[in-house]
């Protein structure tokens, strides 16, 4: 009888969780507004019966997964990077950039506007995790000469950027 009862909680569970998620045309047209829309189409696909908000959370979950990817990896670069002091002080900075004070402490941030249902910020913190990666990238100002970085570090900015390119989009569909 209890195994019955639970059966039945389970498919009216699904049913009622993939009556919320949003069609394959949907995911079509929030991919299009998104610097690679491939790559939202292949993230956001992998979760098929999913609501806004839980494609939202799913792609904030990457985010931090990517970012702390790169953590690690910036910290091995810092270490290899001993006899080069200029590639040490660019990753120390890009240390800086991607750590708790910054794009992962975006991503946190993320996360905490999200549960408290304040979409909006939830787009600007999102774009403070690309502005992050990019002051790695880049520098922090137009003036400042980007580093010469031939590590996998510029590939690893990339796909966050992708990331967050698709959370910036699903953010101004929250509430809709």
């Amino acid at each position: 009888m209890i195994s019955r009862f639970c059966f039945l909680v389970f498919v009216l569970f699904l049913f009622g969780s993939s009556s919320n998620a949003i069609p394959e045309s949907e995911v079509k047209s929030i991919c299009i507004k998104t610097q690679n829309p491939p790559f939202c189409v292949t993230l956001l696909s992998s979760n098929p019966n999913a609501t806004i908000a839980e494609l939202t959370q799913n792609t904030i979950d990457i985010a931090r997964t990517n970012v702390s990817n790169a953590i690690t990896l910036i910290k091995k670069l810092i270490d290899e990077s001993e006899k080069n002091p200029k590639a040490k002080g660019h990753y120390k900075a890009c240390l800086d950039h991607f750590g708790e004070d910054g794009a992962l402490g975006d991503v946190d941030y993320t996360q905490e506007l999200l549960k408290k249902g304040d979409f909006q910020g939830v787009n600007v913190a999102a774009a403070s995790i690309t502005d992050d990666v990019e002051d790695c990238i880049s520098g922090e100002s137009p003036t400042d000469p980007a580093f010469d970085d031939h590590s996998s570090l510029p590939s690893y900015a990339i796909v966050i950027e992708s990331v967050v390119s698709v959370l910036l989009v699903l953010s101004k569909h929250l509430g809709h």
